[in-house]
């Protein structure tokens, strides 16, 4: 009779019962889990109410592909724009590190030169790492350089494995252990992307490989990292989905099932169901210590997690931003605006140029009485954004107002309320604006001439 391991679980400090063993199955025709993803139709969420546990770990942190993902959807950086973009997730990510990780291209000059510009700044992080083929020449090149780590693709859907490759699963995980194993050779840490994992047989195929990773990283004693790579989007974070979609039930899985420790697991989500922020987040309440993210969401097709989300996500289930600076979003904005030439789009949250400001009067009004009725949080000391108001045919004077005292930062005193000359002389010049058939918001030149002119007028000084 078969005897299995009980053993304490130092999370949760209770005995457990080790699983099963799951061997690879080689299936002879592929399972694209049509009942799910019907092409004709709009994909499925199914649910079998089967409920895994939480698990944070005690450390979690974000990483980055700016340089990688989020240059497939864009034109490439300059050396200069990636350096200077270096620097901003150093500062971002705090004495602490949140920032642990940056991945580059290697491909071309132009990008190793700045893979070794980086290098010179000496910072312990973001830890500068690779995404290379996965050959031994370009093994060869990561050590070459100096780099620890390098993300090798694995793909494990078997849309990719019969489709693309022209394999069978036992071909394909044949494969990926010779490549992983060159590198391993060569002393390089290699990440594992798991591409597509979220249409992949995940007890059939994907728990089986990572099984065979952790032998060999035994057998090596170099670490492993398995990167879970929603690359359609098709994960979901609600309890009791089934897999493949469900993202709580493959990170346990990989976690308990394959033994893949929490540091070793990475999220890499994309967003074209809306859900990569929450589906990263969901990882890692279930036990992976790394989020892998793009700045502003920029990368392939919708994009990937935008890392500053991630930021003030950590923030809210931390309770704390452990050390990182959110002022450096803002900084990091006007850069892509100003010397990038991007514009984020004006609702964007956090760093568009709309997201606290407000059109509508009543809510001016709340704003002026008391900011944090219509803010999210104190915007001015941690994106160093202050709440606004555009001032339109509905703002009423309680707009005018609060856009005044914000624009020319009056305080105390100095503060102008709705019994303000100024402010009723302007609303005067607003109303009449509109009378006369206009539909667009003011812009800030345009108010400042008009105070500037009724101040003038009534000899008044901001």
């Amino acid at each position: 009779m078969e005897t299995r391991k009980v053993y304490l679980d130092e999370h949760s400090n209770l005995l457990q019962l080790e699983e099963h063993m799951y061997p690879l199955v080689d299936v002879q025709s592929p399972n694209v889990f049509r009942n799910l993803f019907p092409y004709d139709e709009i994909p499925k969420i199914a649910f079998n109410d089967r409920i895994v546990p939480h698990h944070m770990p005690n450390e979690i942190w974000i990483t980055d592909t700016t340089f990688r993902d989020g240059q497939q959807s864009r034109a490439p950086y300059t050396t200069e724009q990636i350096v200077t973009l270096y620097d901003y997730f150093h500062r971002l990510g705090g004495p602490k590190g949140k920032i642990r990780q940056c991945e580059f291209f290697l491909y071309s000059e132009k990008d190793r030169n700045a893979v070794y510009k980086c290098l010179e700044r000496g910072y312990e992080f973001p830890e500068v790492t690779s995404w290379i083929r996965a050959s031994k020449k370009d093994f060869e090149l990561v050590k070459e350089i100096g780099l620890k780590e390098t993300g090798i693709l694995v793909s494990c859907s078997d849309y990719h494995i019969f489709y693309k490759l022209k394999m069978t699963r036992r071909e394909a995980m044949n494969h990926y252990l010779s490549v992983v194993r060159e590198c391993l050779e060569t002393g390089i840490r290699p990440r594992c992307h798991l591409e597509d994992i979220t249409r992949s047989d995940i007890y059939g195929f994907v728990i089986p490989f990572c099984l065979e990773l952790m032998k060999l990283m035994e057998e090596y004693q170099i670490p492993i990292k398995i990167r879970v790579c929603d690359t359609m989007g098709y994960g979901v974070n609600y309890p009791g989905a089934v897999i493949p979609r469900s993202i709580p039930g493959i990170i346990y899985g990989i976690r308990v099932h394959a033994g893949v420790p929490s540091e070793l697991i990475e999220f890499h989500g994309h967003n074209d169901f809306y859900k990569a922020v929450n589906n990263s987040t969901t990882a890692w309440l279930y036990g992976a210590c790394g989020v892998n993210c793009s700045l502003f969401g920029i990368g392939e097709r919708t994009g990937n997690t935008p890392l500053e989300a991630m930021v003030f996500e950590y923030a809210q289930i931390r309770g704390t931003l452990d050390g990182m600076d959110t002022t450096v979003i803002t900084e990091m904005a006007d850069y892509y605006e100003k010397e990038i030439g991007y514009r984020v789009p004006s609702r964007t949250p956090f760093v568009g140029r709309n997201f606290n400001v407000t059109r509508a009067g009543i809510h001016a009004d709340g704003l002026m009485k008391n900011e944090e009725i219509y803010n999210i949080f104190d915007t001015g000391k941690f994106l160093n954004r202050p709440p606004l108001v555009s001032v339109s045919n509905t703002s009423g004077i309680a707009g005018i107002v609060h856009w005044i005292n914000t624009y020319y930062h009056l305080q105390g005193e100095r503060m102008l309320d709705k019994n303000s000359p100024l402010a009723i002389e302007v609303k005067k010049w607003v109303d009449e604006e509109y009378a006369t058939g206009r539909v667009t918001v003011l812009t800030d030149d345009e108010l400042v001439a008009e105070i500037e002119k009724v101040c003038k007028e009534q000899g008044i000084t901001l």
